[in-house]
């Protein structure tokens, strides 16, 4: 009895020899290309947020600097402050990246507040004083950067959900999506014209979308 307690955890040799088999079929079929491709999207969205939020902290300080040379300009000030407050009350989570209506509205509020921080830059010009102080550009310069990051973040993840929204529907991932995965969805991606994927060198001057 002792003997066939010790032997009742182990998996009988024929059971040995099917996954042996069996596992690298899987992972040489493309099991695992579903979820590696998710995960990626994933990955990639979490960096877009990172981005945005990045440049959202950057801009009450921004308003305040701005402000103490130019406290006149209160509607582009108030603009910006505007649409800060939109961008950040509309979010979508990696979770919820099904949803393409949530995304337009995210990407449409970060295109308002992009175009409310060019009009902010273009007030600068105004101002010889707020052009030469050396925190205002500072912060000109971070927000130049992280708009050019926004951009990369941007076009990788629409990289990323190409290739899992591929993986759905091709052979011979498709065959995965529908016999194992067929909880799996494809993933909303931004509206943008694939010549128009490259990140750009951002220009405050004139108006750039979200």
């Amino acid at each position: 009895m002792f003997a066939q307690r010790l032997a009742f955890p182990f998996p009988s040799l024929p059971a040995v020899l099917m996954m042996a088999i069996v596992l690298p079929l899987l992972a040489g079929c493309g099991y695992n290309t579903i979820p590696t491709a998710e995960e990626n999207a994933r990955a990639a969205w979490s960096e877009v947020l990172n981005q945005y939020q990045r440049r959202s902290d950057l801009i009450p300080n921004l308003v305040e600097t701005v402000k103490g040379y130019a406290a006149h300009e209160k509607d582009t000030l108030d603009a910006v402050v505007e649409a800060r407050a939109k961008a950040t009350q509309i979010t979508v989570t990696p979770e919820t990246l099904k949803d393409p209506e949530a995304l337009k509205k995210f990407q449409d509020a970060q295109a308002g507040l992009t175009s409310a921080l060019s009009r902010l830059i273009a007030v600068s010009e105004a101002y010889p004083d707020l052009k030469a102080n050396q925190n205002f550009l500072a912060l000109q310069a971070q927000l130049e950067g992280t708009e050019n990051r926004i951009a990369v973040a941007r076009r990788d993840y629409i990289l990323a959900v190409k290739d899992y929204n591929l993986t759905l529907r091709t052979f011979p991932s498709v065959l995965w999506a529908t016999f194992w995965f067929r909880g799996n969805e494809p993933f909303a991606n931004f509206t943008v014209d694939e010549d128009k994927m490259q990140p750009p060198k951002v220009d405050f001057g004139t108006k750039q979308g979200g």
